[in-house]
């Protein structure tokens, strides 16, 4: 579905490497402050530098403590249910509020996202599906059960995602469980450019952490996504 704007000016790829949990988080916040300057979207591709946890903006801390041992836990800036992180591939998409993607309906962006996943798995020779109905099975658990377009291999969920759209722009949050078959994070990371430049209709920077936003994450991961009084506040 391209966009207009897009197709003139590109999109941005950016791939963070391995990341402490706080900052992992800190910094989806800090690119959706800063998306509104790049006017363009960006794709995030990241990982973790030590297994924790994140949860949803909403859920109790409490519950997802007994549920999980997996520590730190963190609280998410968007919603969904409780995701572990160790071996999971993990991405963000960052849209500005000029982007179609910003006006869409929740159901949409989310269907959308997980299109992208799937023809990036294609490029895999990996055949993925959108789930066509909701089978949650445990609450609060992103990865029991499935949400409506949530993406399924072999009828097993294998990617989830959330969201949050304040007037800055949209950040999408997800996380893929890759099938048990032999894949490459590097390669999947290469499809998802590549599958992004069809999606969008126009071709991809690749970039690196500019220092506004590099700041802005080292504050926010220090004041809030590192901090007791955030990730328990319920």
């Amino acid at each position: 579905m391209p966009d207009a704007e897009v197709s003139k000016r590109g999109w941005m790829v950016l791939d963070s490497g391995p990341g402490d949990p706080a900052w992992n988080m800190a910094l989806d916040e800090a690119l959706l402050e800063a998306v509104s300057r790049f006017g363009r979207p960006l794709l995030r591709l990241y990982s973790w530098s030590e297994p924790a946890a994140t949860f949803g903006y909403s859920q109790r801390y409490g519950d997802l403590a007994k549920a999980t041992p997996l520590r730190p836990l963190i609280r998410r800036a968007t919603g969904g249910g409780l995701v572990l992180h160790d071996a999971d591939w993990t991405y963000s998409l960052v849209f500005p509020p000029s982007h179609f993607w910003f006006h869409l309906r929740a159901e949409e962006s989310y269907r959308l996202a997980h299109e992208w996943v799937c023809g990036a798995f294609a490029r895999l020779d990996v055949v993925t599906e959108l789930s066509p109905i909701c089978r949650k099975e445990v609450p609060g658990q992103c990865f029991f059960g499935a949400e409506k377009n949530d993406l399924l291999w072999h009828g097993r969920k294998i990617a989830g995602a959330a969201q949050r759209r304040p007037k800055t722009g949209l950040l999408i949050q997800g996380s893929v469980q890759p099938p048990p078959i032999c894949l490459v994070r590097s390669a999947w990371h290469d499809a998802m450019a590549a599958a992004g430049a069809e999606f969008l209709g126009a071709p991809c920077e690749v970039v690196s952490l500019d220092e506004p936003v590099a700041n802005l994450a080292e504050s926010l991961s220090a004041s809030k996504y590192s901090a007791r009084e955030y990730n328990q506040k319920w």
